[in-house]
């Protein structure tokens, strides 16, 4: 963590900027936007049409000359005007009056695990856009283990993994800091393209964007298990003649189909246990693996976890609000800092 939690207490708020979602948490207000990254632009005009929500239902039901972007990706900004002009609208007239009032706008932000200095760049000019005047960043899997309540101030392993949409972040943490950590380009967004790849190739079908997720809740609670459901009914558009058409999905193949980005998922964790004191990987015998991020509800995905570590594997509460929560923790001034006092000679 790159900031200290002195200069934490003195933001006004808190933006996680996903590639799925972006949450901003106000000080003394607490979460007050939870909205899909996602807007519309018109590009004759260039005007903004939408942004969160109802920009994400017009995904792939737009005209021409109406697009559809995502100006995050994996944690990091990639078009900064774009990101402004969401969050501006996401936070809307009467929230942003309030922070203006501010003598001088502190904000706070989430930083992927070892995200580089242009991506870092990126996520303060965003926020710097918007009026702030100073911008502390937080490394994700800190601000997700503080939110997520794990004692990571203690002098005992804690292990947490943040799944997100285009990443998943593996770290053990001990006395508040990062002992061991990986970052993998595998995450929700993953599964869901080797599931429409899998039914592109044996069904012959194309999903609308809007389907994949219905598969994957239909796979229930037990759905990397084998003792999910047997089959599941599921509507695309046929390859060859472009026709509407159902097909019954055996949910057995579409596991398979997954495993690829779930064993990359895997290797993650074992690379983090390889570099890790044996000590700290004693405690997380009983401790385990806390899994935290949107992509940590996947059907069955704790059990497999289970499965092939062998060390108990829970999920957060509220796994996908984990990150801003912990900011917002920080910012109210409710963590209190780890001090080591120093022996004297």
């Amino acid at each position: 963590m790159s900031a200290s939690l002195e200069q934490l207490r003195r933001c006004h708020l808190a933006v996680d900027l996903g590639a799925a979602r972006t949450r901003v948490y106000v000080k003394g207000a607490g979460l007050v936007v939870d909205q899909p990254s996602v807007a519309a632009v018109n590009t004759r005009t260039g005007a903004l049409i939408a942004v969160g929500e109802f920009a994400e239902k017009m995904t792939g039901r737009t005209p021409d000359y109406i697009r559809v972007v995502r100006p995050v990706s994996g944690g990091t900004v990639i078009d900064i005007e774009m990101a402004q002009r969401m969050l501006r609208h996401l936070l809307g007239d009467k929230m942003r009056r309030s922070l203006r009032r501010k003598a001088r706008l502190r904000a706070a932000a989430c930083t992927p695990h070892d995200a580089d200095p242009l991506a870092q760049r990126a996520t303060v000019e965003t926020l710097v856009g918007l009026g702030a005047r100073r911008v502390e960043l937080v490394d994700t899997l800190i601000a997700a283990a503080v939110g997520c309540g794990l004692p990571v101030e203690r002098a005992e392993a804690t292990m947490i993994m943040v799944c997100g949409a285009a990443a998943t972040q593996v770290a053990v943490l001990s006395l508040g800091s990062i002992v061991a950590a990986v970052r993998m380009p595998v995450g929700g967004e993953a599964v869901d393209h080797a599931i429409v790849q899998h039914l592109r190739q044996e069904h012959a079908l194309v999903l609308p964007s809007q389907s994949v997720r219905p598969l994957q809740l239909a796979l229930h609670d037990n759905g990397l298990t084998a003792h999910g459901p047997a089959a599941t009914e599921i509507h695309g558009r046929d390859v060859a003649t472009g026709l509407a058409r159902s097909v019954l999905v055996d949910t057995a193949a579409v596991r398979e189909a997954i495993q690829a980005p779930l064993t990359a998922v895997l290797d993650g964790i074992y690379s983090v246990l390889r570099e890790c004191p044996p000590d700290l990987v004693a405690d997380l015998v009983d401790r385990g693996i806390m899994m935290v991020g949107g992509s940590a509800l996947l059907p069955g995905l704790d059990q497999m976890l289970r499965r092939a570590t062998g060390m108990p594997v829970h999920i957060a509460d509220r796994p996908d609000v984990c990150a801003v929560q912990g900011l917002g923790e920080m910012l109210e001034g409710r963590i209190e800092p780890l001090v080591l006092d120093p022996i004297g000679a």
